[in-house]
């Protein structure tokens, strides 16, 4: 992150509220996990199922994207962001919008408040694309990494725009089919169309320089990038108009985009010139190698497979699972604090580089809570898809109980980095440089 200076980062009280209200969001979905065990032996259309989804899927992944996003994207773009007032009006209306939704659908209150915080969370998708396209257009040289965010900005709003259509169905029942299959479509263009494409368009910038590593080749991103979009667009046609049998096929285009994302990460990583991997990066690792099972699962739920209804329905929690509370928390936690203390250290400590002794970035948070952080969260994630498959609620609630002591072990830990003051300096000179 060597290029992110202050000239180019946005102001910390931009970013960092993100940070914060992510992290009560997390704590938040914990909690709720632990009320929601009897939930997991139903259909997934379920209010505390959706309570769960929207809850991680805006209040913990969105939220901490976005702001990891606006303070990221002077790195990958190499140029400002457009408009910190736009990024500030986005996250009001985000925190709101999401809140409002988790209240009405853990009470099934299908009404004006839903309206409301459907409006307020399209709202915000529409000034955070403003923001992220406009940024893009400041950079010097357009690159595929500029194409993958700006793609999965548009993807995100139109995810929301299909979630204010299906919130306004729910009063005044329009759409000509049932709900269930809209919201098939909503949670495919968020997961593949947003997360993955997001997830992908920073990772192949971040990894390979995280571990000072650089690409020889941009081929198989560019492959990668078509792939997950076309697997995409074919998908929704598809499900919208012509209900074919090949939605596999769409799946395995989708998978065929992010395998090459992995073996693109594989190849760089070759070349890397850090060879100690802290536990941000062990923990993305971590992330990528989770990242098997909803590819497993997806050739599953896209294809007719004559299982027993009870154990289809598990396998569909199972695969939601696996992309939200899996893949996509798994490379939250390592990514955290690879990103947060930077982000820290640079508003505290960068108009004293070369003049005195700075504290480094890492010595910002403690490791042990991070360590214990990452083994909790692996075995409550183990966990809690094992109770779901065998629908056994003693394993779901420790897996819950493994989260929610997760939560509090990051929570902690963040707050510990936002709260840091700036310690007492000593002058640097030529005399004490290798201390």
């Amino acid at each position: 992150m060597s290029t992110a200076t202050t000239s180019n980062s946005p102001g910390k009280w931009v970013v960092l509220p993100h940070y914060v209200f992510a992290a009560l969001a997390f704590v938040a979905l914990s909690i709720l996990l632990l009320f929601s065990t009897d939930a997991f032996s139903g259909h997934y259309f379920h209010p505390k199922l959706l309570t769960l989804t929207h809850v991680a899927a805006l209040g913990w992944a969105t939220m901490l994207i976005f702001g990891a996003l606006y303070q990221l994207l002077p790195v990958v773009l190499e140029c400002k962001l457009y408009s910190e007032k736009l990024a500030t009006i986005a996250f009001g209306f985000l925190g709101a919008g999401t809140i409002l939704l988790a209240w009405c659908f853990w009470n099934f209150e299908l009404g004006h408040v839903m309206h409301v915080a459907a409006c307020s969370l399209v709202i915000s998708f529409i000034l955070f694309n403003i923001n992220v396209i406009q940024t893009a257009r400041l950079a010097p040289k357009w690159t595929i990494e500029s194409d993958f965010i700006v793609t999965s900005a548009i993807w995100l709003l139109v995810t929301g725009i299909v979630g204010l259509v299906m919130v306004l169905n729910f009063t005044m029942a329009f759409l000509p089919v049932e709900h269930t299959h809209y919201l098939k479509l909503h949670a495919h263009i968020g997961m593949a169309g947003w997360f993955l494409l997001l997830i992908i368009g920073v990772g192949a910038k971040l990894i390979p320089m995280f571990l000072l590593a650089h690409a020889e080749s941009f081929k198989k991103l560019n492959w990668s990038y078509n792939l997950i979009n076309a697997g995409l667009v074919f998908f929704i046609f598809d499900h919208l108009f012509f209900h074919t049998a090949l939605l596999p096929v769409y799946a395995g285009l989708v998978v065929g985009g992010v395998l090459l994302f992995m073996l693109f990460i594989y190849e760089t990583s070759k070349t890397r010139q850090r060879h100690d991997v802290d536990l941000g990066m062990k923990q993305t690792f971590v992330a990528l190698g989770l990242l098997v099972l909803p590819i497993v699962l997806v050739f599953i739920v896209s294809s007719k497979v004559a299982l027993p209804q009870q154990l289809l329905s598990s396998v569909y929690l199972v695969y939601g699972i696996s992309v939200f509370l899996g893949f996509i928390s798994a490379i939250i936690l390592g990514q955290t604090f690879k990103t947060l203390p930077f982000i820290v250290w640079m508003h505290a400590y960068e108009a004293y580089v070369g003049r005195f002794k700075t504290p480094l970035p890492k010595d910002l948070y403690n490791h042990t809570i991070q360590r214990w952080q990452n083994i909790s969260y692996l075995l409550g994630f183990i966990l809690l898809i094992t109770g779901i498959l065998l629908r056994n609620q003693q394993l779901i609630l420790a897996g819950a109980i493994g989260f929610t002591i997760t939560s509090l072990l990051y929570t902690a830990n963040v707050f510990q980095l936002l709260m840091h003051k700036v310690q007492e300096l000593k002058p640097f000179s030529y005399g004490n440089a290798s201390v």
